[in-house]
């Protein structure tokens, strides 16, 4: 008889992923969402998910596509018929000509990151981040087997990455800078010239690639110019990759394809990737995006007004605190205000208040108002709000904020 072994043949996670965490953000959601099933009030400004619908007419595509039977698996980084449209958005939207064979799909954006740097690093290779940044960049990165270098951004530089900080941040491991813009968390956007010094060190620097995570392109205020950096420098467009996604600007979460343009070596490593993990996206979620991209653009402006109007809503308010202070953001639906005027501070439960962590907390807890802590995305003292919610939401939620900090002790 086999003795039972199953006390000793516990459970022991890879190693590359022993430093991987349940993020800061999926944490605050689970307990907002423990709270709501308890019956309190909770608003969540924590998700980056756009609260409106995707457009009828994209619906309809995905209907039609069902009918016309188009269920079976397509080439697994998208169909001819998509990449034709994503290639048509590039030049429509950025004025950039991609081959069908620079250009990918997959499974969310997400994936492209994923592929883009399992197909490219070895181990201990750098990927230069600038802080604030998405809190799956680093994690991505990390199970890839490289290694982040992250880079602070402050506020008063409008969390724009300066070329002076690159470049002593570059070492013979460099392999990859990563740039999202419009930015989570912080709502950062760069210009033309401000990309334009950052260009000029990269061309110094013939092995480091760049990745352009554009995804919150449509999503911008105030007269703001997007530009992609592979129209502020041509010369670097053969190691450049330009990563998007209908998820933002079309309110298609869910339906989970993401695309980039680059060099064709590169595009094709990354199909090997993907061949061997998700093949290629859903069939009729490719249908939709098709839609997306070709079809009507006529409501994105609306929206973006709608979201400009919440983001003024946001700032407004939390402002007239003096513990705070919120930049107003070009781009993205997030604010990322300083919260250094509430440490060391306490509740009035005689808490003390020592990171904006401890103060995204207590908000929860005394107020039912769920926001992310800078820690999360790697600055701090601030806190992140989502305004991808209705104003009414959004006035109620600040309502709470500024009352939970008035009632603050020293």
């Amino acid at each position: 008889m086999t003795e039972n072994k199953s006390e000793e043949s516990q459970f022991q996670p890879a190693s590359r992923i022993q430093g991987i965490g349940i993020s800061e953000i999926l944490k605050i959601v689970g307990r907002a969402r423990q709270l709501k099933s308890q019956g309190r009030p909770v608003i969540e400004l924590g998700a980056g998910e756009p609260d409106f619908e995707t457009p009828d007419n994209v619906k309809q595509a995905a209907i039609d596509a069902i009918h016309r039977g188009d269920t079976r698996y397509t080439i697994l980084d998208g169909s001819p018929d998509l990449k034709a449209a994503i290639q048509k958005k590039f030049a429509r939207d950025n004025g950039l000509n991609f081959e069908l064979n620079e250009i990918t799909a997959s499974t969310g954006a997400k994936q492209i990151l994923f592929n883009a740097f399992m197909a490219t690093l070895e181990p201990d290779d750098e990927v230069i981040i600038p802080t604030p940044y998405w809190t799956s960049y680093e994690d991505i990165v990390g199970v890839c087997g490289g290694r982040v270098v992250l880079v602070p951004c402050s506020a008063e530089n409008g969390f724009r990455l300066q070329a002076k900080d690159l470049q002593n941040a570059i070492t013979p491991r460099t392999k990859w800078l990563l740039i999202n813009s419009p930015c989570n968390p912080t709502g950062a956007a760069y210009r033309a010239e401000d990309y334009r010094p950052i260009m000029d060190v990269l061309l110094q620097h013939p092995d480091i690639w760049l990745l352009a995570d554009d995804i919150y392109e449509h999503i911008i205020y105030d007269d703001f110019d997007f530009v992609t950096p592979v129209q502020v420098e041509p010369k670097l467009k053969s190691r450049i990759l330009t990563v998007n996604g209908v998820s933002k600007a079309y309110a298609m979460t869910g339906w989970r394809v993401g695309y980039a343009g680059g060099p064709a070596a590169l595009i094709k490593a990354m199909a090997v990737i993907q061949s061997q993990s998700t093949s290629c996206p859903s069939s009729i979620s490719q249908a939709a995006a098709i839609e997306a991209l070709i079809g009507t653009q006529d409501f994105l402006p609306a929206r973006r007004e709608s979201f400009r109007a919440r983001r003024d809503l946001v700032v407004n308010s939390l402002n007239q605190a003096v513990e705070f202070d919120c930049p107003t953001p070009p781009g993205a639906f997030y604010t990322y205000a300083k919260c250094e005027g509430v440490l060391n501070r306490r509740t009035p439960e005689g808490e003390l208040i020592e990171t904006d962590t401890d103060f995204c907390r207590h908000l929860l807890e005394s107020a039912s108002v769920a926001v992310v802590p800078g820690s999360a995305f790697g600055l701090s003292p601030f806190f992140r709000i989502s305004y991808a919610t209705s104003e009414q939401e959004l006035t109620e939620a600040l309502n709470r904020i500024l009352t939970f900090v008035s009632m603050l002790k020293d």
